[in-house]
């Protein structure tokens, strides 16, 4: 059906501006029309990381606690 095609392409445009850190994930949510924790949930359906750490910042971090 056409609403669900839009719902997916607004969902397909939130992921990308996410993994493209051009939107953060509380901006891409509402641009899918959905929460950010579902948001969230779902990035890996699109093969896309929730946290977006590299091993080495997460290290300093993990270190500096």
């Amino acid at each position: 059906p056409r609403h669900d095609a839009a719902d997916e392409i607004r969902m397909l445009a939130a992921v990308k501006l996410f993994e493209l850190k051009k939107f953060s994930s509380g901006a891409a949510a509402r641009l899918a029309g959905i929460g950010r924790v579902e948001f969230l949930q779902r990035l890996g359906d699109y093969g896309v990381a929730t946290f977006r750490q590299t091993d080495e910042e997460l290290l300093e971090e993990i270190s500096n606690a």
